[in-house]
């Protein structure tokens, strides 16, 4: 993700939108050079995440854009995949991680620094980092972590995989201080639709896969454990809780790279509310500040 941020960031030196202002372009036009960065990095970013890919795992070639692909079958024959599944995989990856909510981490920081005039390379190199965050985007590598270590110890203990011992892991989880990965959500407050979506594309492309068999039985299990806990607002899964497993059923298991695949996404919801800042002239953001005569008034003991 580092590579990732750094060379979106490397890229602002052919932005249009910073050489129109450079050239005294008048504030109604900012949309016009920002629409054209925007689409410009969109179509970038799929090569240049694979490039990072297979020079970090693989060996370093990329294959070469295919006109007679859509976006997603190019990005996968870029990484070095052909399988039209998972061509089917990517393009609903992409689509569900694209955007929830403005409100998301990286959604706003881009929003954030975008409202500076920043241009949309260095705007979204910074919503890239926000993603980087273990609470935001590297959140999906996290739970197939805690997935594959619930296999592993499952196996060790010579235990199967039922409601009941995934109620005791939870609970040994949870006892010991940590969250269970991939269930509540700040805005959500029912089981995430993006959950669901890729919870049927398992159902008819790897009904038995056993990495999917154990995320349906956590789905089935994991929400009255935390309702019984009693300090998750919502039990339900998240996007995130899905995710992990369907990639790892692929052979894509270079965990360190999911938030690569996410900030491709992320791209399309982030940028094009960058693009809507510009066309209605949105100020420079700024947070509200208190001052401690104002702490003093409003909550000193009277």
């Amino acid at each position: 993700m580092t590579q990732f941020a750094a060379a979106v960031t490397a890229m602002q030196t052919e932005s249009e939108f910073a050489k129109a202002y450079d050239g005294g372009i008048h504030k109604s036009k900012y949309w016009d050079p920002t629409y054209e960065d925007i689409l410009n990095l969109i179509a970038r970013l799929p090569e240049v995440a694979a490039l990072i890919y297979r020079c970090t795992f693989k060996d370093g070639k990329v294959a070469p854009y295919d006109s007679t692909l859509d976006f997603s079958a190019n990005f996968n024959r870029m990484l070095g995949y052909s399988s039209h599944s998972f061509d089917e995989l990517m393009r609903l990856y992409l689509v569900i991680h694209s955007d929830h909510e403005g409100g998301n981490a990286s959604a706003h920081a881009t929003h954030l620094v975008g409202s500076t005039l920043s241009d949309p390379y260095l705007s979204y190199s910074s919503g890239l980092n926000a993603l980087a965050g273990p609470l935001h985007g590297l959140a999906n590598q996290e739970v197939l972590n805690w997935i594959l270590d619930l296999q592993a110890t499952f196996k060790q203990r010579g235990k199967e995989v039922n409601h009941d011992t995934i109620r005791e892991f939870a609970w040994e989880t949870l006892n010991s201080g940590k969250v269970i990965p991939g269930y509540g959500h700040a805005v959500l407050r029912k089981t995430d639709p993006r959950y669901s979506a890729q919870r049927a594309f398992a159902l008819k492309y790897l009904p038995d896969d056993p990495l999917f068999k154990i995320v349906g039985t956590i789905f089935e299990t994991v929400p009255d454990v935390l309702t019984e806990h009693g300090k998750t607002k919502n039990p339900w899964p998240n996007v995130d809780s899905h995710s992990g497993c369907l990639l790892y059923h692929y052979d894509f298991k270079e965990t360190n790279y999911y938030t690569v695949l996410f900030g491709v996404s992320r791209a399309y919801g982030a940028l094009s509310q960058l693009f809507w800042d510009r066309a209605l002239g949105l100020p420079l953001e700024r947070p509200k500040s208190l001052t401690s005569d104002w702490i003093n008034e409003h909550f000193a003991k009277k």
